[in-house]
C-alpha cells in the first residue's frame, strides 16, 4: 500500500505544471535581456568552414552574480521564496523537459525551411527525422539575434547553481544543514563560478564549434546538467552524513587535483588555438603536423581534460559518503559518457587528421589516464 502511495506521489510530482512556467519564463527572459545588454568581453569564435566567425558576448559571470543578487533581495523582501525551486523540483524537471522537446521540434522545422548557405545556418538534412531531430540540423541557429547554443549551455550552468542554492536554503530552513552539504555546495559553486570566469574558453569547445543544435544538446543543457548534476544535493536533503576530518581533507584534495587538470588542460588548448607558438609549461609547444598540441597536459594523455572532469565529478559525490550508490550517478554516468565521447573523438580525428593523428597517437599513447587507459 505504501509503495502505491509513493508511486502516486511521484507521478503527481512529475506532472508538468503551469506553476513552473512563470519560473522558466522569467529565467529565460532575464538571461536573454542580461546577455544582450550587460557589458562583457566580445570573443570571436573559431573560424567556420566558410571562413566566417561568430562573436560571443561573454558576460555570463556578471549576469549570474546580478541574478543571484536580485533573487536574494527579492527573497529578503518577500517577493520570491528561496525554496521555490526545491519545493517543486520534479515538477520543474518535467516542465523543462517538455520545453526542450517543443523547442527542438521548432528548431527541426525551422531548420528544414532554411535556405541559408552559410556554415552557421545551412541545414544538414539526412532524411531520417529522428536522427535530424536528435542531432540537429543547423550549427548555430539564432532567435532574435541570440545564439541559442551558447544561450542554452549558459542557462544550464546557471540553473544548476540556482537549484543548489535553493536546496541549500531548504536545508537551512529544515535545520538539516551539514558539513557534507556545505562541502558539496562549495565545490559546485566554485566549479560553476570558474566556468563563467573562463566562459570564453567555451567558444572553442567541440559542442560549440562542431555539434549541431538538436534535442541531444538542448536536453543536455537544460535538463541533464541542472537536474542530474544536483542529485547529490537532493540526496543530502534527506540523508545525514558525518564525515571525518581525514575524509574532508581527501575530498578537497580530489577537487583541487581535478580542477588543476581540467582547467589547465582546457586553458592550454584554448591558448594554443589562439596562438600556436605560446609557451606551454614554460617551453615552446611540441606540435604534431603543425596542428596537434603534444605538450603540457596534451602530451600526457590525448583527452586529459576528461580526467580532470571525472575527478571533479567524483569530488561532488564524495561528501555523500559511501552508504548509497545514488549520489554517484553523476560520476558513473560521466565516466560512461566520456569514454563514449573519447571513442567518437578518436574516430573523427583519425578521419580529419589521417597520418598526423597516427603520429600523435604514437607520441601520446594514453587516452585519458596514463598507464591505465
Amino acid at each position: 500500500m505504501e509503495s502505491n502511495v509513493d508511486l502516486s506521489f511521484l507521478l503527481h510530482a512529475l506532472m508538468p505544471s503551469w506553476n513552473s512556467v512563470p519560473l522558466l519564463t522569467g529565467f529565460f527572459t532575464y538571461l536573454a535581456i542580461a546577455g544582450s545588454i550587460l557589458p562583457g568581453k566580445i570573443v570571436p569564435g573559431v573560424a567556420l568552414p566558410d571562413a566566417t566567425r561568430l562573436h560571443y558576448r561573454c558576460n555570463g559571470l556578471l549576469s549570474l552574480l546580478l541574478l543571484v543578487a536580485l533573487l536574494g533581495i527579492g527573497a529578503n523582501m518577500g517577493f520570491v521564496s528561496p525554496t521555490a525551486i526545491s519545493d517543486r523540483g520534479l515538477e520543474l524537471l518535467s516542465t523543462t523537459f517538455l520545453f526542450s522537446f517543443l523547442v527542438t521540434l521548432v528548431l527541426y522545422f525551422s531548420g528544414c525551411e532554411s535556405q541559408s548557405k552559410g556554415s552557421s545556418l545551412k541545414p544538414h538534412i539526412s532524411g531520417n527525422l529522428i536522427h535530424d531531430w536528435w542531432f540537429g540540423i543547423q550549427l548555430n541557429p539564432q532567435f532574435m539575434g541570440i545564439d541559442l547554443k551558447f544561450f542554452f549551455v549558459r542557462a544550464g550552468m546557471m540553473g544548476w547553481l540556482l537549484i543548489n542554492l535553493s536546496i541549500l536554503m531548504k536545508s537551512i530552513q529544515d535545520g538539516t544543514l551539514s558539513q557534507s552539504m556545505i562541502l558539496y555546495q562549495l565545490f559546485c559553486a566554485l566549479y560553476i563560478l570558474d566556468y563563467f570566469v573562463h566562459e570564453e574558453y567555451m567558444t572553442s569547445t567541440w559542442d560549440i564549434i562542431a555539434e549541431r543544435l538538436g534535442f541531444m544538446l538542448v536536453f543536455g543543457d537544460l535538463v541533464w546538467i541542472p537536474f542530474t548534476f544536483s542529485i547529490q544535493g537532493w540526496w543530502l536533503l534527506k540523508n545525514n552524513v558525518e564525515l571525518t576530518t581525514a575524509a574532508m581533507v581527501a575530498n578537497c584534495f580530489v577537487f583541487l587535483i581535478g580542477y588543476m587538470v581540467f582547467r589547465g588542460a582546457n586553458k592550454q588548448k584554448h591558448v594554443f588555438k589562439k596562438n600556436p607558438k605560446a609557451p606551454i609549461w614554460g617551453k615552446p609547444p611540441k606540435v604534431v603536423g603543425g596542428k596537434l598540441l603534444a605538450s603540457g597536459y596534451w602530451g600526457v594523455a590525448r583527452h586529459c581534460n576528461y580526467l580532470g572532469d571525472l575527478l571533479l565529478a567524483l569530488s561532488f559525490s564524495l561528501p555523500c559518503g559511501i552508504s548509497s550508490p545514488i549520489p554517484y550517478f553523476y560520476p558513473v554516468y560521466l565516466l560512461i559518457l566520456l569514454i563514449w565521447r573519447e571513442r567518437r573523438d578518436e574516430t573523427r580525428c583519425a578521419e580529419k587528421y589521417k597520418e598526423i593523428w597516427t603520429e600523435y597517437r604514437k607520441l601520446v599513447p594514453w587516452r585519458i589516464l596514463p598507464y591505465v587507459y
